[in-house]
């Protein structure tokens, strides 16, 4: 007898959320190290570099959730050598992606800073850590696609551990070029590159071990090229919500360069590292889930999928209402875990905490719903999900800020928030509804 569902969805999501949360270090500990040893134009610096480096791991992500969703699709319907000739094809496209994005670094890297309003002090120290990147984005690439591929290969907690190692190296590397050496963002930039090279190479090398179910040698490493369009149809929206998601920071880190200084930029970039705990959770449950309902869409099991969603959006949903009554309770304690010196940076960190943050549960019923069609190979249902949620959030950014100035940047986002939720709730309602009956109902055919 199999556990049941719920047991085996946490034992993919827990450690999955732990993996994620332990990944998101990277980013974080960089923020606390700049934000205490360089200050708040350190804190924008790392902001405007943002939206390159979420453009990259989009594509990572693309990749790492397109090939991990086909591959257990084909583990589901038995089909081993498929699964094999996915992951190889998923792992060369990494490679030949790389490159790519390092040209476009070398030559439109201060281009994207500029944009975004950056100057002076910021614009140096941003460029600090973008020309870092152009040498290890395929690293970036990497440290972002594994963890995906290992947890498809049925090893969550082997994906966690190899967070782990990688977190632990980021911190003592960030406290060596940032607070001893002095080096500023190139140190944080130098410290994440360094630990993402080695979460690479650990991580393709199990591949290669006797300890992988989709075990891979040399000769196995060939582009099926009719592959390539499903891996990105699937992974697409992955891609698309970190594009979103930069392009968005870039336009709020243009609007408080226009609207008020950089020490507004510096607050936002306070949020977004206080924010991406709650993202990373919601992360790891929606790909903690995907392995499962890939594998019970190609097994045809409709009522595990069911139950898989039910928990997923339950656990996604309640988390973030928790977490913003907590931000809404401590708001000045956790700001100050970044800097506690600087009374403006907080006064404005605690304003946008306020304002910008109230629907951010949203966001993890959103995530939740583009990763459960992913998981079923509907991959422009999850497209529309992640682009919806920038097509509807533009027309609020261009119009809140010029009828409340400042509060109107930072309220635009939960506002658009609420809209694009209720769109998308009536369409998932409906497509399950349709589809995933509870089990005393007899199957109707699909329309």
């Amino acid at each position: 007898m199999q556990d049941s569902i719920y047991k085996q969805f946490w034992r993919y999501a827990i450690p999955t959320i732990a993996a994620m949360l332990v990944n998101g270090l990277y980013q974080v500990v960089d923020g606390i190290f700049i934000g205490r040893y360089v200050g708040a134009e350190g804190l924008a610096g790392i902001n405007v570099s943002w939206p390159v480096i979420g453009s990259i791991l989009g594509m990572g992500m693309l990749v790492g959730v397109g090939t991990g969703a086909l591959a257990s699709i084909k583990q589901g319907e038995g089909d081993t050598e498929g699964s094999k000739g996915i992951l190889a094809t998923g792992l060369l496209l990494l490679a030949l992606i790389a490159p790519v994005v390092s040209c476009v670094l070398y030559f439109f890297a201060d281009t994207f800073l500029l944009w975004q309003g950056a100057q002076g002090r910021i614009l140096e120290l941003g460029s600090q850590y973008l020309h870092i990147l152009i040498f290890a984005c395929v690293f970036s690439l990497g440290s972002i696609a594994t963890p995906f591929l290992l947890r498809n290969d049925g090893s969550p907690n082997l994906a966690t551990i190899l967070m782990v190692i990688g977190a632990i190296a980021n911190i003592i590397l960030d406290y060596i070029f940032i607070a001893l050496l002095g080096w500023e963002l190139q140190g944080a930039a130098t410290a994440t590159a360094m630990s993402q090279m080695l979460v690479t190479i650990l991580g393709v090398g199990y591949f290669f071990s006797s300890k992988a179910n989709m075990r891979l040698r040399l000769s196995d490493l060939r582009i099926q090229f009719a592959e390539v369009p499903r891996i990105v149809t699937i992974g697409m929206s992955s891609f698309f919500m970190y594009a979103y998601g930069s392009m968005m920071v870039a336009l709020h880190n243009s609007l408080f360069a226009d609207y008020g200084s950089g020490i507004l930029i510096g607050a936002y970039a306070i949020l977004g590292y206080i924010v991406t705990v709650y993202y990373l959770i919601v992360e790891g449950v929606a790909n903690g889930m995907q392995p499962l309902v890939s594998y019970n869409h190609g097994a045809r099991n409709q009522e595990n999928i069911r139950k898989l969603l039910q928990i997923a959006m339950g656990t996604a949903v309640l988390g973030g209402v928790a977490f913003v009554a907590v931000l809404n309770i401590f708001p000045r304690e956790f700001v100050s875990v970044f800097n506690s010196n600087d009374a403006e940076l907080m006064e404005n960190a605690v304003i946008g905490i306020r304002l910008h943050m109230f629907a951010m549960f949203l966001d993890g019923f959103l995530v939740v719903a583009g990763a459960y069609y992913q998981s079923i190979n509907k991959g422009s249902k999850a497209m529309f999900v992640t682009v919806g949620n920038m097509v509807v959030q533009l027309p609020f950014l261009f119009i809140m800020p010029k009828l409340m100035g400042v509060q109107g940047i930072w309220i635009a986002y939960p506002l658009s928030n609420i809209a694009l939720s209720i769109v998308v709730m009536w369409m998932l309602w409906r497509d399950v509804k349709r589809t995933i009956l509870p089990p005393s109902q007899p199957m109707t055919m699909a329309s």
